[in-house]
């Protein structure tokens, strides 16, 4: 591969969120072949492209079961990652929560558990219980929380998804697709430490206690195929057996998606030869890595004058084996208005690769901390310094 070249081009534009180009999809990439034969609906696609691999009936509605807990997860993630929830915050169990039907972990009114084994308990078990606890912590109450899901799916640009409650349990007007589940999964997958709990095949909460609990996942599939480690099944008589997974395989991550297989073991062969097909057909390269630094932001207003530009996610090209593309480029546009003050994670640009003169990715650049406006003082501080430059 020929060496990387940025390119640094400042541009009056309006920015977006990341944004996976699709320009380059081989003819090949989906062949006349049918991964999920007897599901209803299936995707497979790669995780730092966001690239469709295959796809049957993507944007079908259909109802997503337990794999609505993979939205709860992510909020759950958000709320951690802002530091406004703490893994180790202890809950009191509201009467609504321990009355949760279904999947649950048993948890009683008045008990108090962790954030860290409740969100085991969603993670391994697909506890709906836990997932309410939760929600009730989050926003409040679990509808408030439903309002949250929405706002997200609205965000994420899901136009074919729509939640009534944390859990999936059987609600009328609660749909997804396998599309929007795979977009889900993608943005959950950025915070890479949820695999840490997915990936737990068996676990126990109240260990040595008389009310102990064994967790064992509900996708067996982290046991036995290599290298997955998350991340959430679905069943309901009307959804049938569903999955959503993940593995990693040589730098490649890959997210598969199966609604409405008629059994579990046929869900789980489907699943495992969607990832079968990836792995053999497709490789990645690395190009940068999630919160690299890749350019300087030079503020005159800003406290710092000096500010690090850094990727909003991991930055990969896709290639079917055999073919790596050979030359590729990277440039990065910035917005030519920068207004303060700028909180950690807001965009400030797009770096954008290209194969040859064929658009491959763009991704959003972003600031890797807070930013706040300069004072009086320290403007004037600088104002005399670049005098004192000058002369």
């Amino acid at each position: 591969m020929k060496k990387t070249i940025v390119i640094l081009i400042l541009v009056s534009t309006t920015i977006f969120g990341q944004m996976p180009i699709f320009a380059e999809q081989e003819e090949e990439v989906q062949e006349a072949i049918d991964l999920a034969e007897g599901a209803k609906s299936a995707i497979l696609i790669e995780q730092d492209t966001g690239k469709i691999l295959y796809d049957k009936n993507a944007n079908d509605k259909l109802p997503p079961a337990s794999m609505t807990k993979i939205m709860t997860l992510l909020l759950i993630m958000e709320e951690l990652h802002k530091g406004d929830l703490k893994l180790e915050e202890q809950i009191r169990i509201s009467e609504r929560a321990s009355s949760m039907g279904g999947s649950q972990i048993f948890l009683e009114t008045g008990e108090e558990m962790s954030v860290e084994n409740l969100l085991k308990g969603i993670a391994i078990a697909s506890g709906n219980d836990a997932s309410v606890a939760l929600a009730e912590r989050i926003a409040g109450s679990e509808e408030s929380f439903v309002k949250m899901m929405n706002k997200k799916a609205e965000m994420l640009g899901l136009k074919h998804t729509r939640f009534t409650n944390s859990s999936g349990l059987p609600a009328e007007n609660q749909y997804s697709t396998s599309h929007d589940m795979a977009i889900i999964a993608k943005e959950l997958l950025k915070y890479e430490h949820v695999t840490q709990y997915t990936s737990i095949y068996e676990d126990y909460l109240r260990k040595g206690k008389e009310n102990e609990f064994w967790l064992v996942n509900t996708n067996k599939l982290v046991r036995f195929y290599p290298g997955v480690d998350g991340l959430k099944t679905g069943f309901t008589n009307e959804a049938k057996y569903c999955l959503t997974a993940t593995a990693k395989k040589d730098g490649m991550r890959v997210i598969a998606v199966v609604m409405g297989a008629k059994t579990a073991k046929e869900r789980n062969a489907l699943v495992s030869k969607m990832l079968d097909y990836a792995f053999n057909q497709f490789a990645t390269k690395k190009i940068m890595d999630k919160n690299e630094a890749v350019t300087q932001l030079k503020l005159l207003k800003s406290d710092q004058h000096i500010i690090d530009v850094v990727t909003s996610d991991s930055i990969s090209t896709l290639y079917k084996k055999g073919k790596e593309p050979k030359n590729i480029t990277t440039s990065i546009r910035m917005k030519d208005q920068i207004t303060l003050p700028l909180k950690k994670g807001d965009q400030v640009g797009v770096l954008q690769v290209k194969n040859n003169d064929t658009i491959l990715s763009e991704t959003a650049l972003v600031v890797n901390e807070d930013i706040k406006s300069a004072s009086y003082f320290t403007l004037f501080k600088r104002t005399i310094q670049q005098i004192a430059k000058s002369e």
